[in-house]
């Protein structure tokens, strides 16, 4: 019989570890519920068993039986070891506000339970359960944003899983919780918490504390995350990129299926272009700026970035992550705490999304230029007595510019920590973070083109491509007529925070 949290009216059943896949762990983030199989509860046990029985052995186990770190060879007594794994939970505890999200944070307990479900890591079935029912209860830790100088992640693993045992906190707002200035006000002790749904702090027993803080599962849960919303904004930028050609009336020679010769991805994406813009018998000019004929390969690239670090989000949870894992009858020293594949992932996604806002921002620029579209300059329905656009151009410059400082390999640059003991980091949650703060900047400079793009045809009082209608009306009765200057920085926000198509969420490129 499947163990349900009585408030878990729509839970999704878990039999498999692999159930918990990218999807439904998206939709835990956004609030879903979660029930545990009884099958796979006892297979998780018996592996705990056979893991508690490997460690009466005696045998030096790292971080259960010894220090950790720089300490690893000291060795603990039997009333130390019974200490230890909250104890691991404490001392680490070092962070602060501002925190994850409400979303974030939930996804870092489902990736967490992913991979103890694997049994890789030989915690108890009931470890697994008090998870589901922390995520069920939206019992939601207060995990910092920022500061994880740490060759793993256990700096904020320790915030996210301190209040299984009542240490540390838990949020009081998710709302406020995403505002830096909201700070501590956002969080409420975890002990008071647990108390108010009526649960006592976990017992965490041998080797669950170590368990709670090893692998990646930050990153991991960050990285599916954002690559839910990168998805959504490739899709932005490519609507964004057919209305800017037809209001150029752009050649449509760079978009044929025969430029694709050998590249798939690539024929795709100008398919897509195809379909929405259709043909035009009469271009302004024989070839249209680069930014326009590139359009097709810069999305392509952006396809195959996002498929990458989506592949690299795939292995960290199918992956062994613990360490020590329990493998084959024995407790094994791994490296899946590194995440270097992620941190790479994240960083080629960050740097292609920052080429394609650039040369969106490009695009931007050609749609105020006479000499381009043959329409009013900046696109103002009065040039010289109105500004028309050209503030928007700026609004675009300065995102870009701020993409351009966050294009930078995240990993390079080592600082040793731990008496030396960690002289190597990769920085994945930091390149996941910095992922999220690219796919701001360059959802503001989309909907920047596609103001532009959508007041360029306005003005010009040609017809929409079929393919394009749907979209151009939508976000044109969002936005309305523009007959003069106004604040076009709220023109801007209603695009981001809007669907686009009837399969986006509202505020889903919003990060």
């Amino acid at each position: 019989m499947d163990r349900r949290d009585p408030a878990a009216a729509d839970a999704a059943v878990l039999r498999r570890a692999d159930d918990l896949g990218p999807g439904l762990i998206g939709e835990i983030a956004d609030g879903r519920a979660v029930a545990l199989g009884s099958g796979l509860l006892a297979a998780v046990q018996r592996q705990c068993e056979l893991a508690r029985a490997a460690l009466a052995g005696g045998q030096p186990v790292y971080g259960v039986n010894t220090g950790m770190g720089a300490l690893s060879g000291v060795a603990l007594t039997a009333g130390q070891q019974l200490a230890h794994q909250r104890n691991l939970l404490l001392g680490r505890a070092v962070g602060g506000p501002p925190w994850l999200s409400r979303a974030q944070a939930r996804a870092v307990l489902a990736v967490r339970l992913r991979t103890l479900l694997s049994g890789d890591a030989g915690v108890s079935a009931a470890l697994c359960e008090r998870l589901a029912v922390m995520l069920n209860r939206d019992l939601v830790p207060a995990v910092p944003r920022d500061g994880i100088g740490c060759a793993g992640e256990i700096i904020p693993l320790a915030h996210a899983f301190g209040p299984l045992a009542g240490i540390g906190a838990v949020l009081a707002d998710g709302g406020l919780a995403d505002r830096a200035a909201a700070g501590a006000a956002a969080a409420r002790p975890a002990g008071a918490a647990l108390r108010e749904c009526g649960l006592a702090p976990y017992p965490l027993g041998p080797k669950e504390g170590i368990a709670l803080l090893a692998g990646v599962p930050g990153a991991t849960a960050l990285a599916v995350l954002a690559l839910r919303d990168a998805r959504a904004l490739i899709t932005r930028m490519a609507a964004a990129a057919a209305l800017s050609i037809a209001a150029v009336r752009a050649s449509r020679d760079p978009y044929q299926a025969a430029c694709a010769r050998g590249d798939a991805e690539l024929a795709a994406v100008l398919a897509r272009l195809r379909q929405a813009v259709g043909t035009e018998p009469q271009p302004a000019a024989l070839q249209a700026p680069v930014s326009f004929r590139v359009a097709g390969p810069v999305l392509a690239h952006l396809q195959r970035a996002a498929a990458a670090a989506s592949a690299a989000a795939e292995r960290a949870l199918a992956g062994v992550t613990d360490s020590p894992a329990f493998l084959g009858g024995r407790f094994t020293g791994t490296a899946g705490f590194h995440g270097i594949d992620l941190a790479a992932g994240c960083d080629q996604l960050t740097a292609a999304l920052a080429h394609a806002a650039e040369v969106s921002a490009a695009r931007l620029h050609r749609l105020l230029d006479p000499a381009v579209t043959g329409l009013p300059a900046q696109l103002a329905a009065a040039p010289g007595a109105q500004a028309g656009l050209v503030a928007v151009h700026k609004r675009a410059a300065g995102e870009v510019h701020a993409l351009r400082r966050l294009a930078v390999a995240t990993p390079v640059g080592l600082i040793e920590t731990s008496g030396g003991q960690e002289d190597v980091q990769s920085f994945g949650w930091e390149a996941a973070q910095v992922l999220r703060e690219a796919l701001r900047h360059a959802g503001a400079v989309t909907a920047c083109e596609a103001l532009a793009a959508c007041q360029a045809i306005a003005l010009s009082g040609r017809p929409v491509p079929a393919g394009c209608r749907g979209l151009h009306g939508r976000l044109a009765a969002a936005v309305g007529p523009i007959g003069a200057d106004r604040p076009f920085g709220a023109d801007i926000q209603r695009l981001l925070e809007m669907p686009w198509t009837d399969g986006e969420s509202a505020g889903q490129v919003v990060p």
